[in-house]
């Protein structure tokens, strides 16, 4: 049987490796489309010596024989039923929706909604409430394509193929917010469907899916220059009176993520007691990233020092039992443009851009060893450190010059 684009195809058989003590063994129902076979079991059993290989049905007179033969039929029937229908409603055709609307299973099969919801459920108390958010905006991307572009509150994970993400990523490309919110950049869309394939890799570890079926889907990441303040940025902006306190507060938990390459969740969740006396009796922060719970211990620098001493008896930060009176990011990342303008930093300024501040200019560019500043951000993988971390070109052109005098005194 064959439509415009698929081939379908049915037959019985003995499955023979499960014959049992007795010499019977369970028949079962092939149902080939596209070339992929899907079993079916039909719930009866024959002796292998009554069964008809080229008819895909019992041989002989007795009346069990005759009915079990009308059942097959009835079975196949059935089969090519749930296949016509399909056909008919310009549902997605494959084995396991077949045999999931002849066992009348279909309603119960995995949906990608109730994977996404299960994913978060389970991951909920697992990843940092940054990354869950992020992961319930992907959710909502996906029910809002399912909705405009295949008019489908939910589809079945049986029915997901390769075009599926093809379309999505296309959705998302074209995607014009509803609010303020910028259209998404190529980056951004790469996220969701990075954050999606987790989730349906979740799905095939679960047995609710064969395999990926976007595993031949290659992310596309655009190369993003991460930006940091240099030395004569960074020494102005601690040399800068500001008589507005909200601004100076700002600026220095800035400052301090600069000095210690504390992402802003850390520098929130920062309190007292995660300041030790390191191994080299001074003080050191000891604490785990919130974002991959990492631990992470940093050998602290008089100037991260003297600002916590700056703030010891600040009222707000006792109340919170912090070292600092921490606001939102928002709030923080707003104070900050208005500390980069009075500064005279052309740079869009961001809390994140201390961390990155930390990994160049105040520690490569000393000459700190990568796998230090690795260690000191958290991170599990040299490899990250290097997209953060950047070397400067005046520590190339130091390290350059080094070399020219070591070359010249060996001559």
């Amino acid at each position: 049987m064959k439509t415009a684009s698929t081939t379908f195809g049915v037959l019985f058989y003995l499955k023979t490796q499960k014959t049992s003590a007795q010499g019977s063994a369970p028949i079962c129902a092939r149902v080939t489309v596209n070339g992929k076979r899907t079993e079916i079991s039909v719930k009866r059993s024959v002796n292998a010596s009554e069964w008809d290989e080229r008819k895909g049905m019992t041989k002989g007179n007795r009346k069990e024989t005759a009915e079990l033969n009308m059942f097959i039929n009835q079975f196949k029937a059935k089969i090519i039923n749930a296949y016509q229908q399909m056909v008919l409603t310009d549902a997605a055709i494959d084995g396991p929706a077949i045999r999931d609307r002849v066992l009348g299973t279909d309603h119960l099969a995995p949906t990608l909604v109730a994977l996404m919801e299960y994913h978060n459920e389970q991951q909920l108390h697992k990843l940092a409430p940054g990354t869950m958010k992020n992961y319930y905006t992907t959710q909502r991307y996906v029910k809002a394509f399912l909705k405009e572009k295949l008019y489908r509150n939910d589809i079945a994970l049986s029915q997901l193929k390769y075009k599926f993400i093809l379309d999505f990523e296309r959705y998302l490309f074209n995607y014009v917010p509803k609010d303020h919110q910028k259209p998404l950049n190529n980056n951004g869309i790469m996220k969701h469907i990075e954050r999606l394939r987790k989730m349906i890799n979740m799905a095939v570890q679960l047995d609710w899916l064969a395999k990926d079926p976007f595993a031949s889907f290659k992310k596309r990441f655009d190369k993003v220059e991460r930006e940091s303040l240099n030395s004569e940025e960074l020494a102005g902006l601690a040399d800068k009176e500001l008589s507005i306190e909200r601004l100076s507060h700002v600026r220095d938990m800035f400052l301090f993520s600069c000095y210690t390459g504390l992402a802003y969740i850390d520098l929130y969740e920062l309190t007292p007691i995660k300041v030790i006396t390191g191994i080299d009796g001074g003080l050191w922060i000891s604490t785990s990233r919130a974002k991959t719970d990492t631990g992470v211990r940093v050998p602290l620098l008089p100037q991260a020092i003297e600002l916590m001493e700056k703030y010891r008896d600040n009222p707000r930060a006792l109340n919170n039992g912090t070292v600092f009176p921490v606001i939102s990011n928002q709030r923080m990342n707003g104070y900050l443009k208005e500390v980069a303008d009075i500064c005279g930093i052309s740079k869009t300024l961001t809390f994140h851009i201390a961390r990155h501040t930390f990994a160049t200019t105040v520690t490569l560019s000393n000459g700190v060893p990568i796998e230090s500043v690795s260690k000191m951000l958290g991170h599990t993988s040299i490899r990250t450190t290097q997209i953060y971390a950047k070397v400067v070109e005046s520590k190339l052109s130091e390290d350059m010059y080094n070399l020219k005098q070591r070359m010249s005194a060996d001559a």
